[in-house]
Order: structure tokens, then C-alpha cells, then sequence
């Protein structure tokens, strides 16, 4: 990593960017804009740090695996953001800087001397980046926000479940890596248009507005027809069959997506005469028929083991996949002939696998940097900013 930001060659090399943000959707962010080769300056509250570096267990050498996942790449400063001396160093920090972005309730970045009218003034071109619950026009003004509760209020919890059955969160904080996603996107767009122009810009990024985005041909449907959307459990609102049956000896997902799928599929189970049924020929006659049909075709897949059906339907050009667990799934991506995990030596956790990120190419760097310790970084970080160096007695905490 260069003093002044990434990895030599990366897209992103010499942009800085102030990571204000705790919990997951703008580390989430500015983990990608670090894969890319920023320089993320992760500022954390001395002593307690990011909220998810006490999320645990597990944890992995005193750290928090819920922060491991979401801060490669980055620089830890440990500053007291209620102290005027540190706040000041954040301002220095700041003007420093390319990108600023946090997830702080409204009004306390302008009153940290944070906000991007006072940014703009010492960083014209900055970016400058809020990434809020529900934005600032919604009442009431200001409300925090977390994922579990986002999910509940944006439609996605009533539309996740079994059917019939109680509404349901996903498996992981979704509506946060969305946010996440729209942020980098949204940063990335507005340096694009400072390097035409040298124009700055104010964005925000609200976890309601992207998971009501994320509800795609959901919300489409349910804004055309007036009709509001159900839950149809692992299925498919619109395409049947498409979703997991249970073969012999563990579980398959199916996806006939389309009617020329659907008629290969009848092969594989040896069964034309569902092709030619009327009930079935065609996908939306499928659709009204699904419960018939899934009834038809859960025994049918009991009958064989699991890997007998996936060798069958893939010579047939069937997708389908066996259903796995997660150390499983990393297990298979590695055995394919890519592993999705990438080793770093962490300072107080050894060797630790890391997800890989996604993007391949574009100077990715392949092996990132770990995720900091708390303060890990704050001598170096504000010396290059010719600021005082705190007592070197003062360790990070291991």
C-alpha cells in the first residue's frame, strides 16, 4: 500500500478515503473501494472501536469475526470524535481526503465539522457520502435505522418465509450490503464526474430506498397489478418450477426458467407426458398450476440420489445445483478450480482466511492487507498529516 492510497497499479491508487462509518453497510462500502486499491482511514471511538469488533463469538485472536469480514484493507486511527483536539484531527483528516462517508444520525456531521458544506470549503471536488436508515425527507426526521428493522418496513420480511407461514428475515443483513453496493457505486460515479469536471458531491444512500430497489420484479408487480405480494417460501413468484426438491439423499435446486428447460426437464425425469399437459405446457400455465405440478414432481425426485439427478440434468443443460452449507459451498468453489478465500496473516489471529473479493481483474489486489486493530494505524496516519503522534506508550489494543 502507498502512503497516499492503495496499491501501486490499483484503479483506485492514490484516492484517500475517510471511513467515518460503523457496522456493516458503509464498511461494507469502503471495504470495496480498499479492494480497488483506496486508501481507507478507518476512524474508530478509542477503547470500544466499531460496534461489530465485539460482535461475537467466534472471534479470532480477540477480534470479532463480524468485523474481520467486512475491514480488509483498511487503516485503523482511534479518535475521540466529542473531543475538540481529535475532532480537529478529523477535519485535517478530512481535507486530506477524496471520498468521506459515515452513517452518523442527522445533524452530528455539521456539528463535528463534518458535513459537506464544511468540507467542500477545505476539499473542493471531496465526495461526500451519508449512508442513513431513511433518509432525511422521510418523517420522523432523523430515525436510526438497522437492517432486521428495514427488512420489516421495506416489504422484503412479508415476501421471505415459508407459505404458509410467519414473515422472515434473510440469512444474512442484505438490505446493509445493498446499501453498501449503491454507496461504492454511487462514490465511484460521483469521482468520475469530479475528475470531468472538478465539481464535489453531497450523496445519500438510505437503507429503505435500496431494499425497496432490491425488491425488483416484486415491487413491480405489486405496483402494477395493486395487488399485493405474497410469500412463495424458496419458489418463484413468476417461474415454476424453480426451486429446491429433496432427492434420495439431500436437497436440489431446479431452475426450468424457460418452457424449452421445462421440456428438457421432462426428459430427465422421464416423464413427457407433463410437457404435453395442458396445465403445464407453457410457464404461466405453470404458475397457475404450481401446486399441482410440485406435487407431481417432489416424488419423482425423491426417487434418485442427489448427484445421479445433477449429472442428469446438467448433460441435459438443466441448471439445478445440490443445496449446501456454507463451509461446503467454499469447499466446492475451491475444488472447482477457483478458491473464493484468500489468506492473510493477521496480527493477533496467525493465518486467517479472508472471502476474496468478487471483481476479478481491474488490479484487484488478490492478497489484501488484514483488517486493522483498533488504533493500529494512528501514530503513522497522523504523522503524515504533520500532526502530534500520541504516546507511543499508548499501544492499540491487542
Amino acid at each position: 500500500m502507498t502512503q497516499d492510497g492503495g496499491a501501486a497499479g490499483a484503479p483506485l491508487a492514490g484516492l484517500r478515503v475517510l471511513d467515518l462509518s460503523r457496522v456493516l453497510a458503509g464498511p461494507y462500502c469502503t471495504m470495496l473501494l480498499a479492494d480497488l486499491g483506496a486508501d481507507v482511514v478507518k476512524v474508530e471511538q478509542p477503547e470500544s472501536g466499531d460496534e461489530t469488533r465485539g460482535w461475537g463469538p467466534p472471534f479470532a485472536g480477540g477480534e470479532a469475526t463480524y468485523f474481520l469480514a467486512v475491514n480488509r484493507g483498511k487503516r485503523s486511527v482511534a479518535l475521540d470524535l466529542k473531543d475538540p483536539g481529535d475532532q480537529a484531527a478529523a477535519r485535517a483528516l478530512a481535507a486530506r481526503s477524496d471520498v468521506v462517508i459515515h452513517n452518523f444520525r442527522a445533524g452530528v456531521s455539521q456539528r463535528l465539522g463534518l458535513g459537506y458544506a464544511e468540507l467542500a470549503e477545505l476539499r473542493p471536488g471531496i465526495v461526500h457520502c451519508t449512508i442513513s436508515g431513511f433518509g432525511p425527507g422521510r418523517s420522523p426526521h432523523g430515525r436510526a435505522g438497522y437492517d432486521f428493522v428495514v427488512q420489516a418496513e421495506s416489504g422484503l420480511m412479508s415476501i421471505t418465509g415459508p407459505r404458509p407461514g410467519p414473515p422472515s428475515k434473510v440469512g444474512v443483513a442484505v438490505v446493509d450490503v445493498l446499501s453498501g453496493l449503491h454507496a461504492a457505486v454511487g462514490i465511484l460515479a460521483a469521482l468520475r464526474r469530479r475528475d470531468a469536471t472538478g465539481a464535489g458531491a453531497d450523496l445519500e444512500v438510505t437503507l429503505l430506498d435500496s431494499a425497496l430497489a432490491g425488491l425488483i420484479n416484486v415491487a413491480q408487480a405489486a405496483l402494477v397489478t395493486g395487488e399485493e405480494a405474497g410469500r412463495f417460501g424458496n419458489a418463484h413468484p413468476s417461474i415454476v418450477p424453480y426451486e429446491p426438491f429433496e432427492a434420495a439423499d439431500g436437497w436440489i435446486a431446479v431452475a426450468a426458467a424457460n418452457d424449452a428447460l421445462w421440456r428438457r426437464l421432462c426428459e430427465v425425469l422421464e416423464r413427457p407426458e407433463l410437457a404435453a399437459d395442458e396445465r403445464f405446457a407453457s410457464n404461466d400455465s405453470r404458475v397457475r398450476h404450481r401446486d399441482e405440478l410440485v406435487a407431481v414432481l417432489a416424488p419423482a425426485f425423491r426417487a434418485r440420489p442427489a448427484r445421479e439427478w445433477l449429472d442428469r440434468l446438467d448433460a441435459a443443460g438443466v441448471p439445478a445445483g445440490k443445496v449446501r452449507g456454507v463451509r461446503e459451498a467454499f469447499r466446492a468453489a475451491a475444488r472447482a478450480g477457483e478458491p473464493a478465500t484468500v489468506e492473510v496473516a493477521h496480527p493477533t489471529a496467525g493465518r486467517i482466511p479472508l472471502v476474496r473479493s468478487p471483481i476479478r481483474g481491474a488490479g484487484v489486489a488478490p492478497s489484501p492487507a488484514p483488517p486493522p486493530l483498533l488504533g493500529q494505524h494512528t501514530a503513522e496516519v497522523l504523522s503524515e498529516l504533520g500532526l502530534p503522534v500520541p504516546d507511543p506508550s499508548q499501544e492499540p489494543r491487542p
